[in-house]
């Protein structure tokens, strides 16, 4: 036997070559281990990421450098199998496509889908950087808490939402690459309560003055804005429904309209929201505003009834100029539901002429204080 730099018996057999600079000692019976000649310690060469490294064994002991060089080089090989999660950027392009491709979401739904991705990316730009596996439970936390009360509760629901839809496209992909089931980081957050709006309508004395001040004020086409302010108010339709009711829709006999929405292409998905055709009932102001935009025309009431697409803008400027709240397309339906309930209609019948498919639910939220104010008016009307 002969002596090793290490003092441990060595069988002469083994074979060791140096360096030209005579600093490394190797063995070509074992070809990745190296012994560093100064001190005597071993090292593992191996590649990682296509790189040759020397790793130090951290000992001097040569059975015990083939054995941990065992060990090193049977990590390396496992790790080169690993396939590193995507980016959150990569997943947004897979999310992207997945939204695109779904026929089932409508085009309206998938743009409001890319504002809160565009929102997310405004609020936490990092983000874009961090591969799925380096995203936090607590970052997604710290995320959310920073913009809970700077935006609607429908947005942030909304945005959160697709902050989990988003990395959830970016896990499915990473298991079907390499089989490994990640956890999403963004399911430990919850969505806030929805705060129910504050109605605040004007009074039939301000909407009639808001409707004089359009017809007045918007130029050549006041009186056409005024016509779809009335027409929202006495109908509930929403502003996309409304403004592609057309004259065939005015069902006379029946004294009703009917509700299509925007007209598409054979086959595809009508703009309606809930995809259904509704009748709404001719109540007595509409009948007197359809009348009128009759005898205007002479007799040549074909096509959409409603000139103009949109009346916000004069809106919002004859509230500031008469003094009261600012309303919007919006509150002009909400004004039809409050005056229908204030009138005695219940709100299972509000709720299908607005179009709501709930049985009423969300009507019983949103006004369900009227139906009650108005019971305790009827209630003082019972007497024995």
């Amino acid at each position: 036997m002969e002596s090793n730099p290490d003092n441990t018996p060595t069988p002469r057999k083994r074979e060791a070559n140096l360096s030209k600079d005579g600093q490394w000692r190797s063995f070509p019976n074992v070809p990745c281990l190296l012994q560093y000649v100064s001190n005597g310690n071993y090292y593992g060469r191996t590649r990682v990421n296509g790189k040759l490294i020397r790793v130090s064994l951290k000992t001097t002991v040569w059975t015990t450098a083939k054995l941990r060089l065992a060990d090193l080089l049977k990590t390396e090989r496992e790790n080169s199998n690993k396939v590193n999660p995507p980016k959150f950027s990569e997943a947004v392009e897979v999310f992207k496509k997945e939204l695109a491709n779904d026929t089932t979401i409508k085009p309206q739904s998938k743009k409001y889908r890319l504002w809160c991705l565009g929102k997310l990316q405004k609020t936490w730009p990092a983000l874009w950087e961090l591969r799925l596996d380096e995203i936090t439970p607590k970052a997604c936390q710290e995320w959310a808490a920073g913009i809970h009360d700077k935006i609607a509760c429908h947005y942030y629901n909304n945005t959160i939402g697709t902050l989990k839809q988003v990395i959830q496209s970016g896990i499915t992909t990473h298991k079907e690459n390499c089989g490994v089931l990640l956890e999403n980081p963004a399911a430990v957050l919850k969505k806030t309560r929805i705060k129910q709006k504050d109605l605040r309508l004007p009074e039939p004395a301000h909407f009639q003055l808001l409707v004089e001040n359009v017809r007045k004020r918007s130029g050549g086409w006041g009186p056409r804005v005024g016509d779809l302010m009335e027409f929202l108010t006495y109908s509930g339709t929403r502003i996309k429904e409304a403004i592609y009711v057309t004259w065939e829709d005015v069902d006379w006999k029946q004294e009703e309209i009917v509700v299509r929405g925007k007209p598409v292409p054979v086959g595809a998905d009508p703009a309606i929201k809930n995809r259904e055709i509704r009748r709404i009932p001719i109540i007595e102001n509409m009948e007197k505003l359809l009348g009128r935009l009759k005898n205007d025309l002479g007799g040549m009431a074909k096509g959409r009834i409603m000139q103009v697409s949109k009346c916000n803008e004069a809106l919002a400027r004859a509230c500031r100029e008469i003094g009261i709240q600012k309303i919007t397309h919006h509150d002009l339906r909400h004004l039809f539901a409050t005056r229908c309930i204030e009138s005695g209609v219940d709100i299972q019948t509000v709720s299908r002429w607005l179009g709501h498919k709930d049985g009423g639910a969300l009507a019983m939220k949103t006004y369900g204080h009227l139906r009650n104010e108005h019971s305790r008016k009827m209630g003082k009307q019972v007497k024995f």
